[in-house]
């Protein structure tokens, strides 16, 4: 495998060092997706002089599939362009391609291919690698990969989006949550994960603005953001498991005269713990396996594949425990409640018995986008996949808890449901008094 040289943005420092790329056929330093004209890489060495005494250069690849298998002298000779690293900086133009193309960068020279160690290879040369785009205006001055264009200027006009809601729906939902009741704590989850959600937008943009400047961006920033997105994530997996399964077992034990609880039982608080657990292992796993900034929605490792099948399976258990509560519920207004959390249906409001909306269901949405997204990213050039991907999961998942916010705030069906049964009102939060509306 590839010895690769840690960095956090594409302005790279580091260290050519022979005795890795003898080991590992090639020093590997990075990858960079460039596209249009006077796209850019330049080099900045601390020892020029000792670089061209190694014969010391840089290898520029376009496709590396079956790289591993290649002896050293064919890697060497394989490269799509080679950078003779002999003086202190150079600025070298990469080719131009229709259609963006990702270009690695191996370090090599003189020792790279020898069998026995060399002495006098052990010293590096410190170096400052920094790969750019053209701008709008044709200059080589963009930090961002084709992969990354435009995912600044979305995060910005998401926090303003968040911003504009948060001016129209504070109050009224600072007043239904003082309210209490049987929603209090769904209500308070679904606000903890908006709000969880919106700071890791915001983290995202300022790594982002820091990293158009200068190429590496404030790393700490960009963990926060990636540590907001688990937490939310974490909180609404149990939210949901919990409320399922609680549903699922209370069901079950055919207390229909007992209000059902959040905590219905020891099994169904364990079963959502686990899962939850298990989710934060798999999440935790994906960030060490996959590094580069702002990639949480990337789905290049075994760790990212794993949480899409999680999604899948609790997509599926979902559905088996909605079929059977609806199978078992004479209710019409408390069927459509519960298929409202799910699935797509047809659910009446108000008087007329016409009037209907068709709701994008929160639950299904949120498990599913990710999986869904990466199968429709296929279809996508290399360059347009990891947006695709970025942008939908945020957007799906923010429209999920706003679905979700109004199906538990309704005040057409769910206060309808309400007022004509207190006792059997779904999902009440509390064993302690409830709260009047």
């Amino acid at each position: 495998m590839h010895s690769h040289c840690a960095a956090d943005g594409k302005t790279v420092f580091g260290v050519f060092r022979s005795d890795a790329a003898r080991e590992n056929h090639g020093q590997y330093i990075t990858r960079f997706l460039y596209h249009g004209e006077n796209a850019l890489m330049s080099y900045r060495l601390e020892n020029a002089p000792l670089a061209a005494r190694k014969d010391a250069k840089l290898l520029l690849y376009q496709d590396m599939e079956g790289f591993d298998n290649l002896s050293c002298l064919d890697r060497v000779a394989g490269a799509s362009l080679t950078i003779t690293l002999s003086t202190e900086t150079h600025n070298e133009t990469i080719p131009q391609h229709v259609v963006p193309k990702t270009w690695h960068v191996m370090y090599a020279d003189r020792y790279t291919c020898q069998e026995k160690k060399a002495e006098d290879a052990l010293e590096g040369v410190a170096f400052q690698l920094t790969m750019l785009n053209p701008d709008s205006e044709g200059n080589p001055l963009d930090h961002f990969g084709a992969e990354e264009a435009g995912l600044h200027s979305f995060y910005f006009m998401l926090i303003l989006a968040y911003f504009i809601a948060c001016c129209v729906y504070l109050q009224p939902l600072l007043q239904a949550l003082n309210k209490g009741g049987p929603m209090h704590t769904v209500l308070k989850v679904l606000s903890t994960a908006l709000l969880l959600q919106g700071l890791s937008v915001l983290f995202n943009y300022i790594h982002m603005a820091r990293y158009a400047r200068d190429g590496v961006g404030t790393p700490l920033v960009g963990i926060f953001a990636e540590f907001c997105d688990m937490v939310a994530e974490v909180q609404m997996l149990y939210m949901l498991l919990s409320l399922c399964m609680g549903w699922t077992l209370s069901r079950a034990r055919k207390l229909q005269s007992k209000p059902l609880q959040w905590d219905s039982s020891p099994t169904s608080t364990a079963l959502a713990v686990g899962a939850v657990v298990f989710q934060g292992a798999l999440l935790i796993w994906e960030q060490f396996e996959d590094t580069e900034h702002h990639s949480y929605h990337a789905h290049r490792s075994v760790a990212s594949l794993l949480l899409m099948a999680l999604r899948v399976i609790l997509s599926l258990l979902l559905a088996l425990v909605l079929y059977q509560i609806i199978s078992a519920e004479r209710s019409t207004l408390k069927r459509d409640f519960y298929l409202s959390f799910a699935k797509y249906s047809s659910v009446g409001y108000g008087r007329s018995q016409h009037s209907t909306i068709h709701t994008a269901k929160g639950c299904f949405l949120w498990f599913l986008c990710h999986p869904a997204l990466v199968l429709f990213s296929v279809i996508f050039n290399e360059h347009q996949k990891e947006k695709v991907i970025t942008i939908g999961v945020i957007l799906c998942q923010s429209i999920s808890v706003v679905i979700l916010y109004r199906l538990f705030l309704s005040r057409s069906l769910y206060w309808e449901v309400s007022s004509l049964s207190s006792v059997t009102l779904p999902l009440t939060m509390s064993r302690g008094p409830r709260s009047r509306y």
